[in-house]
């Protein structure tokens, strides 16, 4: 197995650890992860329930603790979403204190202009464009939002927690702001983020996911730990998905881990040891893909993480940080 270096040189010894892990159980085995949302974790409970196992890696989302959220100009949906999500880093810290893998998800609430649910492109008329540009107000409206959401990260970076940190999600993608002004804005304002991140608040801990489906959009193996994915195949469709797999390896020859970042049907793990399939993880996407049986039954639920191939919490090296 070649050994794969953070892009991070100052990176944490875990960071290279996770990384390690990750290739180690390509093509073998794959991480079972969940999506959770609000901070009674319901989908958590619902694996709980039904497989008496919990997944190796959780998934929390950080819109709530966006900056300029307009709560004057937002719908009761918007308000609900935000007032569920609110202190749900602390469930993250009571993950990390029983040794689980933990990936952060941020639909960032534009910092300028917004309304309702502003991280969509709808919903705003931030310009990520101009945001790039040193000294225009956009710029100092998104620097400013960085440096709030790294002094969150902070406190996991002093303690040593690595997180899978995948930021402007599904890069290609116009429907958000950062992806709506095209791949080279995008990659300026990922590697912004990146420059933000490592140098000026030395986030040591952060493993650089770039989530995509596109080469145009991404920003370098320079600034690039592990390579995403984002799939929503049809309704109880539980597959390798190698094709998804391999167009992922013409994006980097670099070698770096390849994860599913989000899914709505659980992968087969069978599968994906059979045909050697290299996604070294999996998320389940939230609420009805966790809370119903629209996407995935419960017995195709207890069939994953009962297989051989399945890596839940208990299976997690208890040395990875």
């Amino acid at each position: 197995m070649k050994k794969i270096q953070p892009c991070n040189s100052a990176s944490l010894h875990c960071v290279g650890k996770v990384i390690d892990y990750l290739n180690e159980i390509s093509g073998d085995r794959i991480i079972t992860g969940q999506h959770t949302q609000t901070m009674p974790m319901e989908e958590l409970q619902v694996i709980k329930n039904v497989t008496g196992k919990e997944p190796a890696l959780l998934g929390f989302e950080l819109l709530s603790y966006s900056p300029n959220i307009n709560y004057l100009n937002a719908d009761e949906e918007c308000l609900t979403e935000v007032r569920e999500n609110r202190g749900t880093l602390e469930k993250a810290w009571e993950w990390a204190s029983k040794g689980g893998l933990i990936t952060f998800t941020w639909h960032w609430f534009s910092p300028l202009y917004g309304k309702d649910k502003a991280f969509f492109s709808e919903k705003t008329e931030f310009d990520a464009a101009g945001a790039v540009l040193e000294g225009t107000a956009e710029n100092e409206a998104l620097i400013s939002d960085m440096d709030v959401i790294a002094g969150y990260l902070k406190p996991f970076c002093r303690a040593g927690i690595p997180i899978l940190w995948r930021p402007l999600h599904e890069s290609e993608g116009e429907w958000f702001w950062w992806g709506r002004s095209g791949s080279e804005v995008y990659i300026r304002l990922y590697r912004l983020m990146y420059e933000r991140f490592t140098g000026v608040h030395k986030l040591n801990n952060l493993i650089w996911v770039w989530n995509g489906a596109s080469a145009s959009t991404y920003p370098g193996d320079d600034v690039v730990d592990v390579l995403s994915r984002d799939l929503y195949p049809p309704a109880h469709t539980h597959a390798a998905h190698e094709d998804a797999y391999k167009a992922m390896l013409d994006i980097s020859k670099a070698g770096k881990p390849v994860i599913l970042g989000e899914i709505g049907t659980l992968p087969s793990p069978e599968e994906i040891h059979a045909k050697k399939t290299g996604w070294a993880s999996f998320m389940i996407w939230s609420k009805v893909f966790a809370l119903t049986e629209d996407y995935n039954t419960h017995e195709e639920l207890k069939k994953v993480y009962d297989s051989p191939y399945s890596i839940t919490l208990a299976d997690l090296p208890r040395d990875l940080y």
